[in-house]
């Protein structure tokens, strides 16, 4: 008996040292984990739209450690229910790490694609109308989200695109299971997006830079705007955002040209990578 709990006592206190460690680790981010203001837009829209009086799962897909650069932590600490899917197996193991300390959070080592998505989601039994849908995963996101859509609806979507081809020119990377990121090629641009949108009655709501945040037209559509307009306001005309994108200046001339200017400088910028594309104007 004294032998039982002097092992519970010691496991107890690994346990608490482990979560004072944890804690230390992530006070430098003062409670803003996302890349740029993602968290914060998020906040707004759960509030506007009473999400969380709705349900509170939330699925992040490219989780990464589920702690740095994360759209979702702050939902995490918060006691939100969360599945963070990450394929790298290094910030698969820290995610598993930081959820461990949260009870309603479950990570998932996963090489998601188009077609074992939704038997993922229905595996961890997530609801139909989740929360929030976080996405990120530098490659084949477009058809990752139109096979998540075409089964679920949730409520909020935050998804990375690819914020260097604007408006009206429509470029999306081909569906292949085991897409390899290379340099500006990868996802799919915002007016791809609009075909998802019309696809499955989703509205768009604002850009943040390189992330869309769409939310089904029947909660939302009062607060949608259009695809120029929120390219233009969340990612062309910010002040800081040369600063930010750096390394998009070898692909800024895109800004300046005409639709057909632009397609026939990404077949030209995307010369080797000529089958692995779709490229179209609306």
């Amino acid at each position: 008996m004294k032998k039982r709990r002097l092992n519970q006592f010691i496991k107890g206190t690994i346990q608490r040292l482990e979560f004072a460690w944890h804690r230390a680790r992530i006070s430098k981010y003062r409670g803003t984990f996302s890349n740029f203001d993602e968290q914060t837009i998020i906040e707004k829209y759960v509030d506007l739209f009473r999400i969380r009086d709705q349900n509170q799962t939330v699925v992040d897909i490219g989780a990464g450690d589920g702690v740095r650069s994360s759209n979702t932590f702050a939902l995490v600490q918060d006691g939100w229910n969360v599945l963070g899917v990450e394929y790298d197996s290094r910030k698969a193991s820290l995610l598993a790490q930081n959820y461990s300390f949260y009870p309603g959070s479950r990570a998932c080592r996963f090489l998601v694609t188009s077609t074992n998505i939704v038997d993922l989601l229905n595996a961890y039994s997530v609801e139909k109308d989740f929360a929030l849908l976080s996405l990120d995963i530098d490659g084949c996101d477009y058809w990752v989200l139109d096979a998540i859509l075409s089964e679920f609806r949730p409520k909020l979507v935050v998804s990375e695109f690819n914020e260097k081809i604007p408006p009206p020119v429509k470029f999306v990377v081909n569906d292949v299971p085991e897409f390899s990121l290379r340099h500006h090629f990868f996802g799919y641009s915002v007016s791809k997006l609009g075909d998802l949108l019309e696809k499955h009655d989703y509205v768009m709501l604002e850009i943040e830079f390189n992330n869309v945040v769409i939310a089904p037209a029947e909660i939302a559509s009062e607060n949608s705007v259009g695809i120029e307009e929120a390219y233009s306001k969340g990612y062309l005309n910010r002040p800081d955002r040369k600063e930010k994108f750096r390394a998009n200046a070898n692909m800024e001339p895109l800004q300046s040209m005409d639709p057909q200017q632009c397609v026939d400088f990404l077949h030209n910028f995307y010369a080797e990578y000529q089958d692995e594309y779709q490229i179209e104007l609306r």
